[in-house]
This record gives structure tokens, C-alpha cells and sequence, in this order.
């Protein structure tokens, strides 16, 4: 890259984006779990440019929701990755599946252990996950479809946070963190896609994104949606908008991660000859901590933030694990959690009150552990999430998007799709 000139550009609120050669077109790309917050935002990204992506073909066991319909060059296919590769291959030859290139979203989030945390069930997120990609990989070879490039999401979990405290900053090159016990779906996916690929000849790209923004109507794994329920609610009773962790929790850097500026970064990489066969952080390339953030989200619900106070009464708990290696297990300290907080019956009434009069989707709030214990584990960490983005850099990458900016625009887009009562944006505050 050494003298090259590269030429970028801006899309709203998403900057630094990369300008690609026309005569980069007429290509063929399967999205699928493309009913999901990752694989939605994909599709939006790739129907922007109809030219470069002549078909899409969008493969899940439900479309995805896009209001007005499908854009012209996408279609829809209905299948189930967990039937066998015969069965999976023959719908994709029965519909003449094609493609160049390949973004895998498909994800099962299987229910965790009886009064356990979200991903307490290890083994059974490994078994299920692993036999969803394996049966996709194993119906392209049935159906002779292989692409130019497979690209394999995965997350920050390759780096334990989910376990305890971890190296900073995470880079693509840090090991994997092996704990007996505690299987991580992640590599067996990612041994996969690469025996598969060395196989077929095709190449790969992993993209691994922190806590994923973005507006669709499945609310899990979607830290957007119980913010702004958190904020809504609060607005609704009249009270501050509190913040249930410390300190620490609350100055911590949490790299953020746009579903919109993920598929921006994903159809670089694979569309990026230096880039393949390489690892990328997927995140929306600025700072961010909740201390900064915090009193922007009351602004926008008219309302006043608390922030942690030195003589609270905190609850402590400690991380399963210490991935990394020194300083003992993480602490995290609460002074309450928004999934208890969310079992409130002023909570719940308040929520149904405002579901009728803004004619929601959701009258009442449902899988509120899953929901908001993952917003939970997002807003108090035991330490940093703090993404390099030095290889992706190197190699030509640019994105970059606000994320207060972005959190507003995803809330807009779940106001939209009648998920939560529109923003009130009282107070705008951005840089």
C-alpha cells in the first residue's frame, strides 16, 4: 500500500467509507440468518449498490423484515440449517443458487441453564452453532457452489470477555482463550470455514464485532432495544435515569459496534485482495465509554442522569474465569440489574401504558433475562473492550461512525418498525 492513493467517502452518518472501482460489479453473494440485526444491515449495505451486487440471495427460515419488500435484487429463500446437507443443498439447487461471495450470520442463542447466566450453557451453544454451519458448509459442496470468499462473523467472546478480564487492547492476533470446561462455539466454527476453504480453494475473512447496535424486531442480543426501553420507561414514571453499576463500569471503554458499519467493513474485506484469509475487530472506530453517553441518552428522554455515587449500596460479584492471567478474577459491582429492574410491576405498567399508546409491537416486555441480562453484562463490565483496529487500518479501512449518532439513528429505526415509542430528542448533543 506503500504510495497508493485511496480514495474515501461519506454515507449519513458513516464516514471514511471506501470508494470501490466500477467495473467491480454483477456479482452474487448469499446472506444468510439474514432475518437477524447483522444479517439485516448486510443486505441494506449491499442493496445499496445494485450494480456491484446484481443478486442477493437472502437464506433464513423467515425473511427478513424490510419495510416495502425486498429490495429488486434480492430474494429470499426459506431453509433450515439445521436439517441435513442434502436437504439444505437440494433447495439451493431447486432455486439455482449462486454466489461469489458469502456472509454467514446464522445463530442460535439456546436457552442457559436454570438460574444461570446467558452463556452458561456452553456446550449445547457449540453443538447447535457448529452443526449450523457445518450442514451449510457441507450443502455447498452437494450444490458445487464455491464462492470467491466466505466471510465467518463471530464477536468479542474470541477473547473471553465473556469470561472475565482479558488482554487490552484485543487484537486479532492474541490466542485463543482456552478454559477446560467452557467450550467456545466460536473456534470450532472458525476451524471449519478454513479446513473448508482450504478444501474448495475458496478464502476466508472472520469479522468479530463488539456489542452489535442496530433495529430490528427480534429484540435479543440487541443492546439498543432495552436502552431505550430503560429510558422510555423512566421518562414514563417521572424518575432520573440511573446508572446501576460503579465507576469503574462506568469510565471503562466499551468498544461499540454499528450492525451498519460491520457489513460497511465485511464487504471491504471481502471485496479487498490483501484482505483475505485475515481476521478483523469490527467496531465503529471511535472512543466510547457510558460516562460520555449516559447523560446524552437522558437528553434525548428530557430526563436527569445519575451517575455512580461513592456511598451506594452495591452488590459485588466475581467473573467465572481470569483470561487474562493475572490480577485475579474481575469484580463487577451493581447497584441493581436492568432485568430486575424490567420485572417491576410499575415497570411493566408503565411499559404497557406506553405499548397501547404508541400501538407497539410488544405489549408487554417479554424475555426479559435474555433481553436485559445482556444489556446487563454490555454495561458492567470487569474490564476494557477495547478493539484494535491497527490491521484493518494498515490494509486500506477507513469507517468510522459516531456511535451516540448511531445509537440515536438505530433507536429511530426501532421507533419505526413500532418497537419503541418514537425518541422525544429534547436534547441533542453531539460533538
Amino acid at each position: 500500500m506503500a504510495g497508493s492513493t485511496q480514495q474515501v467517502q461519506t454515507k449519513g452518518i458513516y464516514h471514511g467509507l471506501p470508494v470501490y472501482d466500477p467495473s467491480v460489479k454483477g456479482l452474487t453473494a448469499i446472506i444468510t440468518g439474514a432475518n437477524g440485526i447483522s444479517g439485516h444491515y448486510m443486505l441494506r449495505v449491499l442493496s445499496q449498490s445494485p450494480e456491484r451486487w446484481s443478486k442477493i440471495y437472502c437464506l433464513s427460515r423467515r425473511p427478513p423484515y424490510i419495510p416495502g419488500g425486498l429490495p429488486s435484487n434480492a430474494e429470499h429463500i426459506a431453509v433450515d440449517f439445521l436439517k441435513s446437507p442434502s436437504e439444505i443443498a437440494s433447495v439451493l439447487k431447486d432455486k439455482g443458487v449462486k454466489a461469489d461471495y458469502i456472509f454467514f450470520f446464522t445463530y442460535l442463542q439456546p436457552p442457559p441453564a436454570e438460574g444461570k447466566g446467558l452463556w452458561s450453557d456452553a456446550q449445547e451453544m457449540v453443538r447447535v452453532n457448529s452443526a449450523l454451519l457445518d450442514n451449510f458448509l457441507g450443502a455447498l459442496k452437494e450444490a458445487n457452489i464455491t464462492p470467491q470468499r466466505f466471510m465467518l462473523q463471530t464477536g468479542a467472546k474470541n477473547y473471553g470477555v465473556h469470561q472475565g478480564p482479558t488482554k487490552a487492547p484485543q487484537e486479532e492476533i492474541d490466542p485463543r482463550v482456552e478454559i477446560p470446561g467452557e467450550p467456545n462455539f466460536y473456534y470450532p466454527q472458525e476451524d471449519s470455514v478454513w479446513k473448508y476453504c482450504k478444501e474448495t480453494g475458496a478464502s476466508w475473512n472472520v469479522c468479530m464485532p463488539g456489542p452489535i447496535l442496530g433495529g430490528v424486531p427480534d429484540a435479543a442480543m440487541n443492546l439498543a432495544f432495552p436502552l431505550a426501553v430503560y429510558a422510555a420507561v423512566t421518562r414514563e414514571l417521572g424518575e432520573k435515569l440511573k446508572w446501576p453499576g460503579d465507576d469503574k463500569a462506568y469510565q471503562v471503554n466499551c468498544s461499540m459496534s454499528s450492525a451498519m458499519m460491520n457489513a460497511y467493513l465485511e464487504e471491504w474485506a471481502v471485496l479487498t485482495d490483501q484482505a483475505k484469509d485475515q481476521k478483523f475487530n469490527a467496531f465503529d472506530g471511535g472512543a466510547f465509554a457510558w460516562e460520555g453517553f449516559w447523560p446524552r441518552l437522558a437528553g434525548w428522554y428530557g430526563i436527569e442522569p445519575e451517575g455512580p455515587k461513592d456511598d451506594a449500596e452495591y452488590s459485588a460479584t466475581s467473573t467465572a474465569h481470569n483470561p487474562r492471567g493475572y490480577g485475579g478474577k474481575g469484580k463487577v459491582r451493581r447497584t441493581f440489574t436492568l432485568a430486575s429492574w424490567a420485572k417491576q410491576e410499575k415497570v411493566k405498567k408503565a411499559w404497557s401504558k406506553l405499548a397501547e399508546q404508541h400501538d407497539l409491537t410488544q405489549k408487554e416486555l417479554v424475555d426479559v433475562d435474555r433481553i436485559f441480562g445482556f444489556a446487563d453484562g454490555s454495561l458492567c463490565r470487569a474490564g476494557a473492550l477495547l478493539f484494535s483496529s491497527d490491521k484493518a487500518r494498515k490494509m486500506g479501512w477507513h469507517g468510522f461512525v459516531d456511535v451516540n449518532e448511531s445509537l440515536l439513528a438505530v433507536f429511530d429505526d426501532l421507533a419505526r418498525i413500532k418497537m419503541i415509542p418514537p425518541v422525544p430528542k429534547e436534547r441533542l448533543q453531539f460533538m
